[in-house]
């Protein structure tokens, strides 16, 4: 019975007190099981209808199942006008990123145009913009110049003097990109099949914010000679930013001054307008696509001014129009690139579905992250085909497809459109282009992840074990590199994780006067102890990690020691024992009476010590769980039968009182205790 004041805000509750047995037969607990059984399982895995051909047609091509609905009416000029958006800003991040990747700027256009076509068919989110991206770019990067090295592609030039064979070095490089790619996709399907995409779950977010931090860093040194202009040694493996940095400063002096100006008037002018569109956001009715102009701009300056030949200022170069024939990578690759391989496809879904599920979240549908892994490895295997890199989500497109009007994936396809255009007709247009300016549209774009610096201070605040797991990742991965730094802030990762469950908070409860919650007695003053009863409360989960901490707190804190009560017990069971023996040789008539007696004063005798063993496992939607568990491991018995387990602290609490009062008593007074609140 419950009454509820709508004022006060009050509410009282009388009920019998309820263990586990009652609470079963009040609830009328049923036996039966609406799971099906592993056999009927397989039966209907292996059952074949046309409602179960259209449901795994819509579960594994998503496309089908919203494309037939789309509303043009509605969505069309949003994904139009959102499509021309992103479409711009892929053409100069596509070639910007491509330098990351160590590849020529036209395999950015490429990688900007098959992976997102392939993505708009087995895609869940309508909003993430796939393509090329500066953390994947660099960790391509890192793979494909260790793979590759300037020095294994040296020859004998003219008058004597050695150079680089750039075209073989180039052609080199895409084949390890693309057997990169394609080994990279070919796990992330396999995972997506095999339904492991909870796996995400424990790259917590301040793991992939610190890694990400860690990357643009690497990033931002990468691009340094571009912006003076001049050409470092090549560093590997631990220390390799910090050498690559040492090596650039010693270089200063040689910096190309023509370029240093090139580089610094973009800059200039690409973070002003940046930060016009982020302030004038909601007045503008399409971003400035200033990254475009920049590019358009620069290039015609260079040409017209003959800048290459006048001051020898470093350009992209040959882009050949058209697209190339889709060739199979070679697999030789697959043994030398596998780890690697693992690495980008962990990370680049681990950022494909955060920030999908951030969309889905706003606009109220679900992304589904094993379909995600699916049509990720998909968009890398198929797009490695065509000569295309790693790809994942950017946040910088995907801000601008939703700020602008994108409410489906057409707008990726749209994108993907002008892209196409570009590399048939227009590419060849921009091999005037200096490297530097393409170096600044990679420097803006970090600002965003140079601004996860400001979860330090966040993380001090609210939980400094997450902050711990960011420095240990953003240091790992500057200080040991990519691929090392990720396994290192994984292992670190799951140590925290570990140790946060073998060390939980233990604490002993008290009540609050005048109602039924029970409250830590180390943190609230209030709170009283209830006497002759210890409450004690384990933050986590018992298992065999942490099962003998548990006894050890319990006893330190509860201040019972449990080996003297079973050794007292022992002896009172061995007394007990010998007592019935010698009974036994009495009358059968004598020996009734006497065997009754004892059983009544070993139960009243123990009545106070077993009041310490109630419990009440208080667990939100676990309880039944737990207590399936127990019954299935044949935990109730006798001596501890299923009326000590109750569904409340304050049941368990009013339950000992009473016994309590039973047994100060001396006799069978108390029977009658109705157990009301």
């Amino acid at each position: 019975m419950e009454e509820k004041g709508s004022q006060s805000l009050e509410y009282f509750v009388k009920r019998e007190v309820l263990d586990e047995l009652c609470l079963d037969e009040v609830a009328q607990k049923g036996t039966w099981s609406t799971k099906p059984t592993l056999g009927d399982q397989v039966k209907d895995s292996l059952r074949c209808s046309v409602p179960r051909l259209k449901h795994i047609l819509l579960t594994w091509i998503p496309v089908l199942s919203w494309l037939p609905r789309y509303s043009i009416r509605e969505n069309a000029l949003g994904d139009l006008i959102s499509g021309c958006s992103v479409g711009i800003m892929h053409l100069p991040q596509g070639m910007a990123y491509a330098l990351l990747a160590s590849l020529r700027p036209v395999y950015g256009l490429y990688t900007s145009l098959f992976p997102v076509l392939v993505y708009f068919i087995f895609g869940t989110s309508r909003h993430i913009s796939i393509g090329t991206f500066a953390v994947i770019s660099i960790m391509v990067g890192s793979v494909t110049e260790r793979l590759a090295p300037d020095s294994n592609f040296i020859v004998n030039g003219t008058n004597g003097t050695e150079t680089v064979d750039i075209d073989t070095r180039d052609a080199y490089r895409v084949q390890v990109a693309c057997a990169l790619t394609v080994l990279a996709g070919l796990f992330q399907i396999l995972l997506g099949v095999v339904r492991f995409g909870f796996v995400v779950t424990y790259l917590s977010e301040p793991l992939i914010r610190g890694y990400t931090t860690g990357s643009a860093c690497h990033v931002c040194v990468s691009q340094l000679k571009y912006l003076f202009g001049v050409s470092p040694s090549r560093f590997t493996g631990p220390l390799s930013l910090v050498y690559t940095v040492l090596e650039i400063c010693s270089l200063l002096p040689q910096t190309q001054v023509p370029e240093l100006v090139v580089s610094l008037v973009a800059l200039a002018v690409l973070i002003v307008v940046k930060e016009i569109n982020d302030c004038y956001r909601q007045k503008l009715p399409l971003p400035i696509p200033i990254e475009l102009i920049v590019v358009i701009a620069a290039t015609v300056i260079t040409h017209f001014c003959d800048l290459p030949s006048k001051y020898n200022i470093d350009v992209v170069g040959e882009i050949p129009s058209g697209l190339k024939a889709p060739s199979a990578p070679d697999t030789t690759f697959f043994s030398s690139v596998i780890g690697d391989a693992f690495a980008v496809a962990i990370v680049g879904f681990a950022i494909n579905i955060s920030l999908g599920k951030t969309f889905g979240l706003k606009y109220g549908y679900k992304v589904d992250s094993n379909q995600e892994l699916v049509a990720v490895g998909l968009s890398n295997t198929i797009g490695g085909f065509f000569h295309c890199y790693c790809v994942t989500s950017s946040l910088s497109r995907s801000l601008v497809q939703e700020s602008t009007g994108g409410k489906t994936q057409v707008a990726g396809v749209i994108s993907s459109i002008i892209v196409l255009i570009t590399v048939l007709k227009i590419g060849p247009l921009f091999e005037d282009l200096p490297k530097a300016v393409l170096s600044t549209i990679v420097f803006v774009n970090l600002k965003g992840m140079f601004k996860q610096f400001m979860d330090v201070p966040l993380l001090w605040k609210t939980n400094k074990v997450d902050l711990l797991v960011w420095l240990v990742t953003f240091i790992s991965t500057v200080v040991l590199n990519l691929d090392m730094g990720l396994a290192v802030a994984i292992a670190f990762s799951m140590l925290t994780f570990i140790f946060r469950t073998q060390l939980p908070r233990y604490s002993i409860l008290g009540n609050l006067p005048g109602t039924e919650l029970y409250l830590d007695t180390d943190t609230y003053k209030e709170v009283k102890e209830i006497p002759g009863i210890k409450i004690f409360r384990s933050s986590a989960t018992i298992y065999y990690t942490n099962a003998e901490m548990f006894l050890d707190t319990l006893q330190e804190k509860s201040g019972i020691e449990i080996g003297k009560l079973l050794s007292a017990k022992k002896k009172r069971d061995a007394k007990q024992k010998r007592k019935q023996e010698k009974e036994k040789k009495k009358t059968k008539k004598e020996a009734k009476k006497q065997v009754r007696d004892p059983k009544l004063k070993f139960y009243d005798h123990n009545m106070l010590s077993h009041c310490h063993a109630y419990f009440s496992p208080f667990m939100c939607g676990k309880t039944a769980c737990v207590v399936e568990q127990l019954e299935a491991a044949d935990f109730f018995s006798a001596s501890i039968p299923k009326t000590r387990l109750f569904i409340t602290v304050h049941d368990a609490v009013r339950h000992c009182s009473s016994l309590t009062l039973w047994c100060m008593q001396g006799t069978g007074k108390g029977r009658g205790f109705s157990g009301r609140m």
